[in-house]
């Protein structure tokens, strides 16, 4: 378990700083705009309050995997949004992913452990080569296209504990300020040995892992129909927790990219999936959605100001990865 004597980075108490976001909109426009409330001298956390504003994190999974992907995270991040990106940095466009992130600095990354490659035609191995961690791929060098067949080849521990760190010291030696880490399609969080590996990769390099914080998780926007991703999204604002940091995960494409010529492997992998994430880019950008945040007194935050606000020794495993 992580503990505060393992971690690397100097954060502020949950008293010392608060970092409010309000979201502001404008006629036609998709705008927000943020501002830090200091409670300065204060020692505890101040009381809450029946106006208080319920939490929000927006993650978007999957940045640096295409082309199409950063267009759509472009898009999604130019809105303004106060925004938590995972980059996946075995995948061809994590470099182009890196040179838009370096333009926006207010912008919380995290890294997208990855080991699986799901797409048919348009795999991607891991990042220290298939010779140096062969229990991880397959015949051809590639991640597997699932759990299942990742575990089904008996991963070394060691091989695998070696990828990951070497994904993680590639997001750090980008450049980019990283906030936190997650994980592709759970692959890496599947055992508790594996949990172990990521929490103490996490205390290694003074990260934050995404839903350890006790979350109040939705990803309501991923399986929803095409054409009621907002109405999904609009639902799920209406009905957050307030009693916890509500985080939803999603997955972004433009209308039309390359992400419209690939297909899952995966038998429950969703048909026209770039369609389907095209829909939850508009759900984001919609004025339902602004909306239903304004209505709500939502305040939108991200991973870094979610490390400022707990500190990273507040976090705890989550009880469904409890061994």
């Amino acid at each position: 378990m992580i503990t505060k004597q393992t971690i690397a980075r100097s954060i502020p108490s949950a008293g010392a700083i608060l970092l409010l976001f309000t979201a502001t909109y404008m006629t036609g426009t998709a705008s927000y705009a943020a501002g830090p409330v200091d409670d300065g001298a204060k020692t505890a956390a101040p009381a809450v309050e029946a106006n208080q504003p319920l939490y929000m994190l927006i993650r978007a999974d999957d940045m640096g995997m295409s082309h199409g992907q950063n267009q759509a995270f472009q898009t999604l991040i130019e809105s303004g949004i106060p925004l938590s990106v995972s980059v996946m940095f075995p995948c061809p466009w994590w470099k182009h992913a890196v040179d838009i992130l370096k333009k926006h600095p207010e912008v919380s990354v995290g890294v997208h452990l990855t080991l699986n490659a799901e797409w048919k035609h348009y795999r991607w191995g891991p990042v220290l080569g298939p010779s140096a961690v062969p229990s991880l791929v397959d015949e051809e060098g590639y991640f597997f296209p699932s759990r299942a067949l990742l575990y089904g080849n008996h991963p070394e521990l060691t091989e695998m504990e070696a990828e990951l760190r070497a994904q993680v010291q590639r997001a750090v030696d980008s450049g980019l300020q990283i906030d936190y880490i997650d994980y592709h399609m759970g692959a890496a969080v599947q055992t508790p040995e594996t949990r172990k590996i990521v929490e103490q990769i996490a205390a290694d390099y003074g990260l934050a892992i995404s839903r350890w914080f006790g979350e109040d998780y939705s990803n309501i926007t991923y399986s929803a129909p095409i054409g009621s991703k907002t109405d999904s999204l609009v639902s799920r604002v209406n009905r957050l927790n307030p009693d916890a940091v509500n985080l939803q995960v999603v997955h972004i494409a433009p209308e039309q990219s390359d992400m419209n010529d690939l297909v899952d492997l995966n038998e429950f992998g969703l048909p026209n999936m770039a369609r389907h994430r095209h829909g939850e880019l508009q759900a984001l950008l919609s004025p339902e959605f602004r909306q239903a945040i304004q209505q709500n007194n939502v305040t939108l935050i991200t991973y870094r100001d979610l490390i400022r606000m707990r500190g990273l020794e507040s976090m705890q495993r989550p009880a469904m990865y409890r061994d």
